[in-house]
């Protein structure tokens, strides 16, 4: 059946940003950002009733299923209270055939899908005819509903693994302030410098990636040196591997070199700020022009120390909220950014967070090897589901 027969999609929208009564309100007002879990019960944004009124957002009442049309392309989540989207969601309602627990994960099972179709140099994005045109299975009501039960129950044990890998990195972040305290109000007065005094002595440290007309599709070839993307910041996930350019290209484009140990950080979209540190068998290349690289000089900062401090809630908070307009967010001038004031505790004491945190990283290695077989196990009952193979009307 095509969806778009069973469905109403709705959109939603941004209020101005240059009327300070549209924000800071009461009602929740959720973005892609916001979508951290397979249930938004909480936004980082407000808006007030005004907001609404003079926008084109829309309030969504609770216990609908929510999907982005734009950046995390076909993430799905349902929303626990009312709230109002903006312009990369949309909202699904589904008319009495349709069991919406069934839908969530028949949209969850068409993830490939939305990433091959979405389209924009910047910023990705689908249709709404996407994801009406789809077409789905549709046995009984009754059916749908074990699907669905069956996927929850597989989906429970993916979840405890994920909410334990979450207690392990809560614990790291709670060691950091026990040792250093905040790095903003610096209670326990450490020295303080800024980045250039922390990069290694060399002349391309601290670069951003090049202009995007620097590295058009036409220049790539099927083997050479790897262009790191975002994708490798935010995941940290070093085994994807999309555009390659070549011998002459890379040596025009060698102040963008990557190397083991370089620290490359996400300069745009709602994931700004997420960084990954290259590995000893990273491919050679170079960062596209989302990223920042940054070499430390080690005998000052080690990498892990950095990575604690430059994530830090209040860090990220203090230093990048106000780059954050009502567009796309992006990274800060560079001009600004080597003004952040960085702590600097003592080298052994570094040395000593980076054993402790290698210590809980161990356990929740195993957090993680655990998550992967519970991944397994539901994307494969996941695919079944909407081949027939499940359930038996």
């Amino acid at each position: 059946m095509r969806l778009g027969d069973y469905i109403t999609i709705v959109g939603g929208g941004t209020p101005s940003k240059e009327n300070a009564t549209y924000w800071d309100g009461n009602i929740p007002w959720a973005s892609v950002k916001d979508f951290k879990a397979d249930v938004i019960c909480s936004t980082e944004d407000f808006i007030t009733q005004s907001g609404v009124e003079n926008s084109s957002t829309r309030l969504i009442p609770a216990g609908n299923l929510l999907i982005a049309t734009r950046m995390a392309v076909g993430k799905v989540a349902f929303n626990e209270v009312e709230l109002a989207i903006n312009q990369d969601l949309k909202a699904i309602y589904c008319n009495t055939e349709v069991d919406k627990n069934f839908l969530f994960y028949l949209l969850k099972s068409k993830s490939n899908y939305f990433n091959n179709i979405a389209t924009g140099a910047t910023v990705k994005g689908i249709k709404i005819n996407h994801i009406t045109d789809i077409q789905i299975p549709l046995p009984a009501l009754s059916t749908q509903k074990k699907i669905a039960a069956i996927l929850d129950e597989a989906d429970k044990l993916r979840q405890l693994n994920k909410q334990l890998i979450q207690k392990y990195e809560a614990l790291t972040q709670s060691l950091f302030l026990e040792m250093f305290g905040d790095p903003v109000t610096n209670p326990k007065r450490w020295e303080t410098t800024n980045i250039t005094e922390l990069v290694a002595k060399d002349k391309w440290a601290l670069k951003r990636g090049p202009f995007g007309g620097a590295l058009k599709k036409e220049i790539f070839v099927d083997k050479g040196y790897l262009v790191y993307e975002q994708f490798h910041a935010l995941n940290n996930d070093f085994s994807f591997a999309r555009y390659y350019i070549n011998e002459g290209k890379f040596q025009e484009l060698k102040a963008f070199e990557v190397k083991p140990k370089d620290i490359i950080i996400s300069c745009s979209g709602v994931y700004l700020g997420k960084l990954a540190v290259i590995p000893e068998n990273a491919k050679p290349g170079i960062i596209n022009q989302a990223l920042l690289k940054v070499t430390l000089d080690e005998d000052k900062m080690r990498n892990v120390f950095f990575v604690f401090h430059f994530t830090q809630k209040n860090f990220r908070e203090t230093f990048f909220n106000a780059n954050r307009g009502a567009g796309i967010p992006n990274f800060p001038p560079m001009t600004d950014f080597k003004r952040f004031p960085f702590i600097l505790p003592p080298i052994h004491l570094q040395d000593q967070f980076a054993e402790r945190v290698q210590a809980i990283g161990a356990q929740k290695a195993q957090a993680q090897q655990a998550l992967v077989k519970s991944e397994e196990l539901f994307n494969g009952l996941l695919q079944r589901a909407f081949k027939g193979e499940l359930v038996k009307e």
